[in-house]
């Protein structure tokens, strides 16, 4: 199928972007085009206009800021997954990207792209509000840096304000005694996650110190398992503790998405298998430091 008639520009700089975005109401920004295309093929998605930021340069790259680092929106998923610097700093999103799609999509799509799309299934929503990241965005009234849990607000909406644009991500670097691991359960056709789990853990002194889990693909967004912290954040992290919080994924989400492959009880089952092994993977990572 194709997609509906639009108009194609291809500006120079982040400021002009945003003017076209604010002038052409509905207008869409493309990056690698791996979420927004095949949705416009199949007539899912159909804008006016599409806003190309290939061409701004500044967009694209991976570099230390302070005890962040900053990941620009053009990066793409490959790039992400062979970074050395967030291989040592921030394990837990070379790791993420890695299962993305395949080697096509890795090479195409971009981190931006992924996270403005905000798809229920994608990868990086469960891995960067696990993280506590923050999404860096530019528009008419200035620069916005807006925090990953608050980023995503419903299936396939985020916090963007119209002609706002991601610019970059910003991701915290990993200290010692910390440990992360993200699994998901992927579709075999998309590799989209049918359900997914990052966890993110402190040890200090064989106690754990500090537990972030959060769990996607089963619901509109990434969801965090606040009563995880509870049953694992001053106790030894033993298969009791890590049982203990993964137990409360079940309870957490009452209307979790269902389709022809999976129902939304079956998600929700293999989210709190996945949160289990996530958090097992973890804490085995933070005592190896």
């Amino acid at each position: 199928m194709y997609s509906e008639s639009f108009e194609y520009f291809r500006p120079k700089t982040l400021a002009e972007a945003s003017a076209l975005l604010k002038k052409h109401r509905g207008a869409r920004v493309l990056a690698g085009g791996h979420s927004l295309l095949p949705a416009m093929k199949f007539r899912l998605a159909t804008p006016k206009a599409l806003v190309d930021i290939g061409a701004i340069k500044g967009l694209s790259g991976i570099a230390a800021k302070g005890k962040a680092i900053g990941i620009g929106a053009t990066t793409v998923h490959a790039e992400v997954a062979a970074s050395k610097l967030l291989q040592r700093s921030c394990p837990l999103l070379p790791e993420t990207a890695a299962q993305i799609g395949d080697v096509q999509v890795r090479n195409r799509g971009t981190i931006g792209g992924s996270i403005a799309h905000a798809d229920p299934a994608a990868d990086y929503p469960t891995a960067l509000v696990a993280l506590g990241a923050t999404v860096v965005v530019r528009g008419p009234r200035g620069e916005r840096k807006i925090p990953a849990e608050d980023f995503f607000v419903d299936l396939f909406t985020t916090a963007l304000k119209p002609g706002e644009i991601v610019t970059a991500v910003l991701v915290p670097v990993s200290g010692k005694g910390t440990g992360a691991a993200y699994l998901k359960h992927p579709h075999p056709a998309s590799r989209y996650a049918v359900a997914a789990a990052a966890a993110v853990v402190d040890v200090a002194n064989g106690v754990c110190s500090r537990a972030s889990l959060v769990i996607g693909g089963v619901s509109a967004t990434p969801v965090r398992v606040l009563k995880a912290q509870d049953a694992l954040v001053g106790k030894k992290p033993d298969a009791a503790s890590i049982g203990a919080a993964a137990a409360q994924v079940e309870a957490l989400v009452p209307d979790p998405m269902g389709d022809v492959y999976a129902s939304g009880e079956f998600r929700v089952h293999l989210a709190s298998v996945l949160a289990k092994r996530a958090l097992a993977a973890a804490f085995e990572r933070a005592k190896k430091g």
